[in-house]
């Protein structure tokens, strides 16, 4: 298991939504470059949204995973390959058997290239033939970012686990 690196002064931050926040976090947290990661609430409406708001619908928040890269050793088009690889990005508000708003496939950029990166990347997933339904991953300028309560924090590697069991 790859440990967290040290943050630079070359960090750059990325944000993407891909369902439960637990299993996209272990698979970032994971990669070579990666030097944090961070499970959070964003793109909603209500400051400081807990967990139980978030899953009753009321704020608009996707959960998210913040993640800090040395760009020099990760670029962020293979952050975006790795974003696309590991989840459905044809599903509307869910992944798998999680169903609401919450789980929606979105990419939260941060500058105008992450944006022309994203969707560039989104363009090339569409004509990959590798899905048989359109793409609904939304890309968004970053918002607000709310971590998650402590006890969602790595909370797969907490538990010795390296996936949700889905």
């Amino acid at each position: 298991m790859t440990q967290p690196e040290e943050r630079t002064e070359r960090t750059e931050t990325a944000v993407f939504a891909a369902g439960c926040f637990w299993g996209v976090e272990e698979t970032f947290r994971r990669l070579e470059g990666v030097v944090d990661t961070e499970v959070g609430y964003t793109g909603g409406t209500r400051p400081e949204p807990t967990y139980r708001e978030v899953c009753a619908g009321r704020t608009g928040h996707a959960e998210a995973v913040r993640v800090a890269y040395d760009p020099e050793r990760i670029t962020y088009d293979e952050l975006l390959r790795v974003f696309w690889d590991n989840h459905d990005p044809t599903q509307v508000d869910r992944q798998g058997p999680d169903v609401g708003t919450q789980y929606r496939s979105e990419i939260f950029t941060f500058s105008p290239e992450q944006a022309t990166a994203a969707r560039a990347s989104r363009e090339a997933e569409e004509a990959s033939g590798r899905h048989r339904r359109p793409i609904a991953t939304r890309i968004s300028p970053a918002a607000e970012f709310w971590p998650a309560e402590d006890y969602h924090q790595r909370y797969l590697e907490k538990r010795g686990l390296s996936h949700c069991a889905v």
